[in-house]
Order: structure tokens, then sequence, then C-alpha cells
């Protein structure tokens, strides 16, 4: 296996993987959390009373993988482009499927707003210009993943065709660009803390038509966040901090930079980010997931627990390596 090779497997697993650790324990603050798991180190039921994912057994994923691995198939059968309309039929059935399952796990605020439009007829142009939480953020790996970094202007267009209908905003585009670029930077061989540097040195040059809203700039809340991890030697008190100082919740400049943190903080244990960030209450499956992908970009799938994937895998039935070897065809 190509080191390329690696670093697309390594994004889709540990993308998969954060997802699955993160399930049982999203939107719960974090005393909920360890009242009803203690610290969670390994895949857990979610318990019955879990807000969203009651009784999903361990190993199950969420929306953070299942709408990846569409952004994934639309990538893979469009050579390269997304139809952004193609997308939000596709994520619209997905959310009809969900909902005949009987599941609670359905499309976040911004997405749901945007794709309730498209279902009354509005025009794709229009839908996103309030997206500002991270839908965007958590499917846009495999863009990432197809596309090289040399071509800033390319790999903005591909991410923009992967955000345009739901998150057509500055904040919006800038949150799925700071995970899509430390994942392309990634599998060209740097190492984690390199591509997050230079990413954050990329994306805010990138230009994007996205609507502007008076949320703080996602890209500086990230640097702040970086600054925030080196800051405490405690995990406690980084833990701590990050819930306090930066905040877990969906949007994008709390959950993205709470990613940015963790893997700068684990650049060399991932498997550790992951556990920190599902612990922190909030958006843990989203965060545990970016981090995931992130990390596993530039180390490669060796470095998560090969027990916790085999059984993510299983009970998902994922197929990552197809996945990653359909986007790598269309990068080279």
């Amino acid at each position: 296996m190509t080191r390329t090779e690696k670093g697309a497997l390594g994004a889709l697993t540990g993308l998969s993987l954060g997802d699955a650790l993160g399930m049982p324990t999203q939107s719960m603050s974090p005393a909920a959390i360890h009242e009803a798991y203690g610290r969670v180190d390994t895949l857990r039921d979610a318990i019955a009373d879990q807000p969203i994912a009651s009784g999903m057994p361990a190993g199950a994923v969420t929306d953070d993988t299942e709408q990846a691995l569409i952004v994934a198939e639309l990538i893979i059968d469009g050579k390269g482009h997304i139809d952004p309309k193609e997308l939000a039929k596709r994520l619209l059935a997905w959310e009809d499927d969900m909902k005949s399952r009987g599941s609670l796990d359905l499309l976040g605020p911004s997405t749901k707003l945007a794709l309730e439009q498209v279902r009354q007829g509005a025009d794709i142009m229009t839908t996103g210009r309030t997206g500002t939480t991270n839908g965007a953020a958590m499917r846009v790996t495999p863009v990432g993943i197809a596309n090289r970094p040399k071509d800033t202007r390319r790999l903005a267009n591909r991410i923009y065709e992967s955000c345009q209908v739901t998150h057509d905003t500055v904040a919006g585009f800038q949150s799925a660009a700071l995970i899509a670029t430390t994942v392309s930077l990634g599998l060209e061989g740097m190492t984690v803390r390199q591509a997050l540097q230079e990413s954050l040195r990329l994306v805010p040059a990138m230009e994007t038509s996205g609507a502007w809203t008076p949320k703080a700039s996602v890209p500086a809340r990230a640097r702040q966040a970086i600054r925030l991890s080196e800051e405490f030697s405690d995990e406690g008190d980084f833990e701590r901090h990050l819930i306090e100082d930066c905040g877990t919740s969906v949007e994008s400049n709390e959950s993205v930079a709470a990613a940015f943190a963790l893997a700068w903080r684990f650049a060399y244990d991932p498997q550790s980010a992951l556990f920190a960030a599902v612990n922190l209450g909030g958006d843990t499956d989203t965060i545990a997931a970016m981090t995931g992908a992130m990390t596993g970009a530039s180390a490669g799938p060796e470095a998560f627990d090969p027990t916790l994937c085999s059984r993510v895998a299983s009970v998902s039935h994922l197929d990552l390596q197809k996945t990653a070897r359909g986007l790598i065809a269309l990068r080279q």
C-alpha cells in the first residue's frame, strides 16, 4: 500500500472510528457522560435515554460517516465533481430512510433548513446562505482525499461543490476547507502538525462566494484552540478549558476549532485524541470524526486500534478500502 493509499484509508478509518466512539455520548453533557458510562475509552452501546442514538449498538456510525460516504459516492460517480442538486437529493433520501426506521439521527440544523427549502422548490443557489454549523465539514473528507493541495483553486472549487447547497457561507466553506485541506496535505506526506499549520495558512486565502455572517472566524478560532492545547500540561485542565473557552457545539467555529486543538495536542497519539473528544460533551461524534480524519490522513490506519476499527466496519457494514481506492484514482 502506498503512502497516499494509507493516508486515504487512515482518514476514512479515523473518521468512522471517531464517529462510532462518539455515537453514545453525542449531545450529552460531560457530567451526564460520566454518570452513564464513566470515562469512555472503547466502543459502547448507547444508553436507552441517549437523546439521539437511543439503544444503538457499539460500533454503529452516525450521520457523519454516512454522509461522508454519500459525498464519496457522488465524487466517484461524477469523476471528481459533486453535483449539488444530486447531493441535496441524496441527503433528503437518506433522511427519509432514517425517519422510516424511527431514527432520531437526522440532518443537522443548517442542512435541514436548506434541504427543506430545496424540497419546497427553492433555488439551490440560495438555500445555504445561513449555514454556519459543521454539517459541511463533517462530510468533506472524501474531497480532501480525491484532490491534491497544490492546485488550491481546484481544491476550493470542489470543496464549494460539497457545501454550497447547505453551507453557502464564509464560515461554512472555511470549516469544510480546513478539514479537507488538512486531509489532503496529510496524504502528501505532511505530519499532522505540519498539515494543520499549512491548512490554516491556505484556507483564509481561498476565494469563496459564501455569504458573510457575524459569527467568529473559524480559522481564527482554530488558531486560538491550538494555543489552548499547548497551555495546559494536565489532561483534565486541557479538556475543561477546551469545553469552557472553545466550546463543543455544532457551530463550526467551536467544533472544528476543538478538532484542531485535539489533533494538535495528540498529533503523535491519534487514538487518544478520539477518546478525549468523545468525553467532552456536545457534538462529540462529529468532533471525534473530524479529528480522526485529519490525524488518520497523516498517520495512516495503523494509528488506530485495529480491534475497534474491525468492529466498526463489521457493525456498520463499511468497505472503506473500496471507497479509498475509488477516491485515490481520481486524485492521481
